[in-house]
């Protein structure tokens, strides 16, 4: 079979496909064709250093494939199903827990940039109905964890206003999630170009933070000064006292990146006073994957691709993430 593999941590030139032979699955295993990946900001962090792994590693956390071969033990797949991989394999259900969040495809063990892959079944589920292997590989990550920061920790309902950064992924299928459940949405971007996409997928208000840097007192004024009831954050310490203020009294703030910084100065005093929750997400379990994609089956959503390359063109579907102007996911085909 065919790999990308990173032969050494710290840069895209380190990616070359290889060949090594399948595994054979053992007791409670499966093996599977995969069929399609998509990028996430986790896979650019490990291919270029930021993440550190083992040299040999084969990167990518997201995978949607066909079964090919079943271990003894297993009922709850055979093979020509199709399947979509779990980014926390270990974290079945219920709270997280330092050893459920072991296990990441592409980061602790070996990921889904290669023909075939063996895990365990459990760290599979269905796919939604008449999606396609790319469209479905769109979700462990981003999709999963858009669905945890809004439906289980923030827990929106019809009449709530959401506030949405960027359209990275996680981001866009927020805006989605939230306008399937009844919810207004007021969406961020740098660009007005993007901001239009975003309206065509149902925003409600449009920011532009770069023209308007102080965004949190126009969501304040979409708002009539009450603020918003959910902000999705992507920034982290660079953007977390925009949201702090943007936020209602009792509102919630599902922090699930930190692209804009690490470590900052926090107005912990607004924070206090505005009696808001402040609650790091870091993707979900499979049973939370389980009733997403129930969701999904429900409501009809559909991912927003940007561009999908083949297998060996991996590092230049990382470049054209560096680049920023995509617009929803990345897909390989393989």
């Amino acid at each position: 079979m065919q790999a990308m593999t990173l032969a050494r941590p710290g840069g895209l030139e380190n990616l070359s496909l290889t060949d090594d032979a399948p595994t054979d699955p053992e007791r409670g295993e499966i093996q599977v064709a995969v069929k399609a990946n998509s990028l996430n900001f986790h896979d650019y962090a490990v291919v270029a250093g930021l993440i550190p792994v083992a040299a040999g590693r084969i990167p990518m956390s997201d995978g949607s494939g066909v079964v090919t071969a079943v271990g003894s033990g297993v009922s709850e797949f055979a093979v020509g199903d199709s399947v979509l991989g779990c980014f926390f394999p270990n974290w079945q259900d219920g709270d997280a827990a330092n050893q459920k969040l072991l296990g990441v495809p592409g980061d602790h063990a070996n990921g889904f940039a290669a023909q075939q892959v063996t895990m365990p079944a459990s760290a599979f589920t269905g796919l939604p109905q008449g999606y396609s292997h790319e469209e479905a590989a769109t979700l462990p990550c981003a999709a999963l964890t858009a669905w945890r920061g809004l439906m289980v920790e923030a827990q929106i309902k019809p009449g709530d206003t959401v506030l949405t950064q960027g359209t990275g992924g996680v981001s866009i299928f927020a805006l989605q999630f939230a306008k399937a459940a009844g919810c207004r949405v007021i969406a961020t971007s740098s660009s007005d170009e993007k901001l239009e996409k975003l309206k065509s997928l149902g925003a409600d208000e449009l920011i532009n933070y770069k023209s308007t840097p102080d965004w949190s007192a126009e969501a304040l004024r979409h708002t009539d000064n009450r603020g918003v009831d959910v902000v999705v954050e992507i920034g982290g310490a660079g953007t977390l006292p925009q949201s702090i203020n943007a936020v209602r009294v009792g509102g919630h703030i599902s922090l699930i990146g930190v692209l804009a910084g690490f470590e900052g100065n926090v107005p912990t005093a607004a924070l206090f006073s505005k009696n808001a929750a402040l609650k790091g997400i870091t993707v979900g379990s499979r049973a939370q994957q389980q009733d997403m994609i129930a969701a999904i089956d429900a409501s009809g959503i559909k991912p927003v691709i940007d561009s999908t390359f083949a297998l060996d063109e991996l590092v230049d579907a990382f470049r054209h993430q560096e680049s920023q102007k995509h617009f929803g996911k990345i897909c390989i085909a393989i």
